[in-house]
């Protein structure tokens, strides 16, 4: 079984293989016991709906119609444990605890695919299947045993009369031929069965909202992954760049109070001034990637620092009470920072205005300026980044900048799901 993730893998690959494997067994297993739970189910059917029929004249009647889906859904709950027989990946709903699904059945709307499956169940693929085991197992075993049955009594298979011993040992051989297709058969008839069941009890409506929930979580997870990875090359921008880069200033001034007035000197004063500079472009780059008070003090504390230090003057109004989850307070910090950076270089304001509140688990927040406007997404990379930042974390980004302004950058984004 472990060569191949299902049955109708193995029975496409090596023959040899897939007869010696355990997949025919596990078929034929599937198959035998659908007959049980289809009669099972027929009788169930039968009882829930006629008496409901007979009895909706009262309120009985109309409880037992009603009680329908509930059967349903535990007859569909036994038939996903039972394709793990012949599709042992589970589907995105099997792999919910059964608890669990069971429990908010109530809550959620008829599943009529699951009807369907049960009214199959019951009326057609038991009887297929109880046919189909019949001819395939009943077959080979009495022509493989036709030398000795037929020393008591003539033997007929199919329209074949095999009367004595003679005709009985081609029979016989005939017999050890057809077990390995009776094992294709009746693995085939499992394969097609099982994945007509999963197309039914797991439709195209629940494997695409299983898509998309899986989307948003990988989403979610490249986002912590590169907030992780900023976080590293901070780390290795402050205790090894930077420190290299003191240490060369610290050189740098010192052979400038060594060396007397002159060229050298001049050059060395030169020099103590471009690593200096270098040194404050890259604390301030370092603190841009993450700053150390939004991970100590929170969103808040992170903005009047970003206020503080934007070269257009910013008005803050925050009503962010307590922490925030890490990855929501990273992409408000990230916005702030890249829209005052946008006001600074590119809109010709003179005031801005930040405001961040938290109502019904939601956080939004705006940055405001009195620039000229005009700003567009499509013509660069900062806001489309933005964009991109905040719909990662299930967020929406609203961008408002007719000519002649005002700008207003707005991010709402839900924070009940971290």
């Amino acid at each position: 079984m472990s060569r191949y993730p299902d049955a109708w893998s193995a029975v496409r690959g090596n023959p040899w293989r897939f007869l010696t494997s355990a997949w025919p067994w596990r078929s034929l297993a599937y198959l035998f016991s659908t007959v049980p739970l289809g009669i099972v189910a027929f009788l169930v059917l039968a009882v829930v709906v006629g008496l409901g029929l007979l009895t909706a004249v009262i309120v009985v009647g109309l409880v037992l119609l009603a009680s329908l889906p509930l059967v349903t859904t535990v007859v569909a709950e036994i038939e996903r444990a039972r394709l793990r027989l012949v599709l042992p990946k589970p589907s995105a709903r099997e792999t919910t605890p059964l608890q669990e699904r069971l429990r908010t059945w109530r809550t959620l709307p008829v599943s009529w695919s699951e009807i369907g499956y049960v009214v199959l169940l019951a009326t057609v693929f038991w009887l297929v299947d109880a046919a189909v085991l019949m001819l395939a197992i009943s077959t080979p075993v009495v022509l493989i045993l036709a030398p000795v049955l037929v020393r008591n009594e003539t033997i007929e298979v199919a329209g074949w009369r095999i009367d004595t011993t003679a005709e009985a040992w081609p029979a016989a051989a005939l017999g050890l031929l057809a077990l390995p297709a009776a094992a294709y058969l009746l693995t085939g008839l499992a394969s097609g069965q099982a994945a007509l069941t999963r197309l039914l009890l797991d439709p195209p409506e629940a494997r695409l909202v299983a898509a998309v929930t899986e989307l948003r979580r990988s989403r979610a997870g490249l986002v912590d992954a590169f907030e992780i990875e900023r976080r590293r090359i901070e780390r290795d921008l402050h205790d090894g760049t930077q420190q290299r880069l003191v240490a060369l200033t610290m050189a740098l001034g010192q052979a400038e109070l060594e060396l007397a007035d002159g060229p050298a000197r001049d050059l060395v004063t030169k020099a103590h001034t471009l690593a200096d500079d270098a040194l404050e472009d890259l604390r301030a780059t370092v603190r841009g990637i993450h700053p150390q008070v939004l991970t100590d003090h929170g969103l808040a504390a992170a903005i009047y620092e970003l206020a503080d230090r934007s070269p257009v003057p910013a008005d803050t109004d925050l009503h962010v009470d307590g922490r925030l989850p890490a990855p929501v307070e990273a992409a408000a910090h990230f916005l702030v920072s890249e829209a005052l950076t946008n006001i600074a270089r590119h809109s010709g304001a003179q005031t801005a205005q930040i405001h961040a509140w938290v109502t019904d688990a939601t956080l939004t927040v705006t940055v405001v300026d009195d620039g000229h406007g005009g700003a567009d997404p499509a013509r660069g990379t900062g806001l489309a980044g933005l964009a991109a930042r905040v719909d990662a974390i299930d967020g929406t980004l609203d961008i408002t900048s007719p000519p002649g302004g005002p700008t207003q950058v707005r991010m709402t984004c839900p924070i009940a799901d971290y």
